[in-house]
């Protein structure tokens, strides 16, 4: 059900700082991806460590899957736009994404876990982000959760725009999912063409934009498909106006960061090296939550 909600303003805009094409990679058993938040950006988009978006139509780009591997120190959260992923974890949970449905998991101090297509052909596309895990909440106990699409609340404004609350709040509408340490705001805004959009972000998150549609405009800076761009954070900044040079679809991902020092070894995340060689010994050992 989509609520018809009134329009916010913003009184002075963030601009883009600067924009980003990512790369092509292969992950897991050989799917292909475009990595567009990637390691050297981790400490300036802080608490947020990766952004990779998948879609194909060609099954020999997903069909191999991310078969079992270990996560330790952060948060996963993949938002499927089209198609079924099946996932299977070491904490016992067991769930399947479908069509604008969220599986969000916090790996905490160790769990094991596998996403396996559950098609052999059609289209597939979707995102994962890895969001960072406070140091005192790295080491808590796995969870999951699997959000289906009618429970992310969504809404309308008077200019036709469409937004789903994945995490966070906007215009008064409280999301899916609440974190407490970093705050995280994911939103999946469509516009119509030459629509604008207001939208309030707290003063102190790093934000980005992911357009996945059509073309974004802010402060008079395109932002085309397949990009992303990194929002400012100009003084005053209470916000960003949006406008749609087409019609368009992007993701709006911002949070609090956690000015906490990064080690990072793979899919291991956490605030020292010394820990993250811990976190390689624990996994070796089948230390991890069983």
């Amino acid at each position: 059900m989509t609520e018809q909600v009134r329009s916010e303003t913003v009184a002075k805009s963030r601009g883009v700082e600067r924009v980003i094409a990512g790369q092509f990679v292969m992950d897991g058993a050989g799917v292909k991806i475009n990595r567009v938040l990637t390691q050297p950006l981790q400490r300036r988009l802080d608490p947020f460590l990766m952004l990779d978006a998948f879609g194909s139509d060609k099954a020999g780009d997903y069909i191999a899957g991310f078969p079992e591997h270990p996560h330790r120190g952060f948060e996963t959260v993949t938002y499927m736009l089209t198609g079924r992923m099946r996932h299977r974890d070491s904490a016992g949970n067991e769930g399947l994404v479908t069509n604008g449905g969220v599986q969000w998991m916090t790996a905490g101090r160790g769990v094991i876990h596998s996403e396996m297509p559950e098609q052999e052909e059609g289209l597939m596309e979707g995102f994962q982000l890895w969001l960072n895990l406070p140091a005192g909440d790295k080491m808590r106990a796995p969870w999951y959760r699997d959000i289906p699409a009618e429970q992310v609340p969504r809404f309308t404004l008077d200019s036709g725009a469409v937004v789903q609350v994945i995490a966070g709040s906007s215009h008064g509408v409280t999301g899916a999912v609440q974190r407490e340490g970093t705050e995280p705001v994911y939103l999946d805004i469509e516009l119509p063409a030459d629509a604008e959009l207001a939208l309030p972000i707290p003063s102190g998150h790093n934000a980005f934009i992911y357009v996945f549609r059509g073309e974004a405009v802010v402060g008079g800076k395109g932002i085309a498909q397949a990009r992303m761009a990194i929002l400012d954070n100009a003084q005053g900044a209470d916000g960003v106006r949006i406008r749609a040079a087409a019609p368009t679809r992007l993701l709006v991902i911002a949070g609090r960061p956690l000015n906490e020092p990064i080690a990072q070894y793979g899919p291991f995340v956490m605030n020292t090296q010394a820990e993250v060689f811990q976190a390689v010994e624990d996994f070796r050992a089948g230390r991890f939550a069983a």
